[in-house]
């Protein structure tokens, strides 16, 4: 993927935001961005190692006081209770725990238990197929239009480069259905069916992913669904009810934060040749992932909550270190990016999500592309 070879444009000329670096500037970065890198990688340990350990331990206190406080839902305050510490306990697997251990943050403790080819996550998408659209596909395709498949997610158009189709006029309306079932869409999304229909996937490929999704997608609601509201007998529907409002508040949290990080304004995209991806130096992978990502701003709790996702720029410029240095890596980072004139997108969560909405609104219809330089 990364070559000595300097491609002919770091991103497309109507965004230009790299357009005044030389080559030498280019190659320089990524250099800077690796050693800042290698010093956290090197710096790896016991602190580390305590740290997700300690938020694994406090999920599963949660989850363990949100369930048992369920059992007793048929008191409202019991109710509130359990459904707010699932709910939170829901989030932290998703977002600072699988998400970060399955792109293999944690591999270097050599704990099996905590361990990118081990977890599986409380989620209806597998690990399996969740990690190839994700670790592989977006992670290294980041914003390049026809290739990253989770641009838009293949429902929603959100660059004006994406064609227009009748079809989009209604995105507002089903974003919002995304949003409140966010894992399922993320899991169909996974499975690829848009790929097959475009001929880019094997259909028995799809049908290996398909059965693997429903095993799984079975497993959580046998659990969630079945399970617990049986064990908790008259308390049953109180239980299914906690349950239900944990996963959904659970899909919005992951839908905005996922978003805001994404696709808010200031967030380019690129319109490569393969010949092109074929070509990206290092320095300019680099600056690809800088620009297509945003950063949310917000105290030490609010970045655990949003599994350090609201570090979404260092995410993407290092996708395989703890979440817990982003924080520390994003003044570094942006200290490059102020020496060298660079984009550095962030800000507070709803600003963010005011701008998604704006864009998802505003190419539903046909156009919404930046307007045409007067001659």
């Amino acid at each position: 993927m990364y070559t000595e070879t300097p491609i002919a444009e770091v991103a497309r000329p109507q965004a230009a935001p790299f357009a005044h670096l030389t080559l030498e500037d280019v190659d320089t970065i990524g250099r800077e961005l690796d050693a800042i890198r290698d010093e956290v990688v090197a710096d790896l340990g016991a602190s580390d190692a305590q740290y997700i350990r300690k938020v694994i331990k406090t999920q599963r206190a949660l989850e363990v006081a949100g369930r048992g406080a369920l059992m007793f839902g048929l008191f409202p305050p019991a109710w509130v209770a359990g459904t707010t510490a699932l709910t939170f306990a829901k989030i932290l697997e998703n977002m600072e725990i699988g998400h970060n251990v399955m792109h293999g943050q944690w591999d270097w403790m050599r704990d099996p238990e905590i361990h990118s080819t081990t977890w599986e996550w409380d989620n209806v998408s597998s690990a399996e197929g969740w990690k190839h659209s994700h670790n592989f596909e977006h992670h290294t395709f980041t914003n390049v239009v026809g290739k990253d498949r989770d641009l838009g997610y293949e429902i929603m158009r959100i660059d004006p480069a994406q064609p227009w189709k009748p079809v989009y006029l209604a995105q507002p309306v089903y974003n919002v259905a995304l949003a409140l079932l966010f894992q399922w869409g993320v899991a169909m999304h996974d499975v690829g069916i848009h790929d097959v229909k475009r001929g880019n996937k094997d259909p028995e490929t799809a049908k290996v992913d398909l059965k693997r999704f429903l095993r799984k997608a079975r497993k959580q609601l046998f659990k969630d669904y079945a399970l617990f509201p049986a064990l908790a007998g008259p308390a049953a529907p109180a239980v299914f009810a906690g349950n239900l409002t944990a996963n959904l508040a659970r899909n919005l949290w992951s839908y905005a934060i996922i978003f805001c990080g994404h696709f808010p304004d200031g967030v380019e995209t690129f319109e490569y040749s393969e010949q092109d991806l074929e070509d990206e130096t290092r320095g300019a992978w680099y600056l690809r992932q800088l620009a297509g990502s945003a950063n949310l701003d917000g105290g030490p709790l609010f970045h655990v909550m949003a599994g350090n996702l609201s570090h979404q720029i260092e995410h993407h410029l290092f996708p395989d270190v703890p979440s817990n240095r982003y924080a520390e890596m994003s003044v570094k980072v942006r200290a490059i990016c102020e020496r060298y004139d660079l984009p550095y997108t962030s800000g507070p969560l709803p600003k963010q999500y005011l701008q998604v909405l704006g864009k998802i609104t505003r190419l539903a219809f046909p156009g919404g592309g930046p307007k045409p330089a007067v001659a």
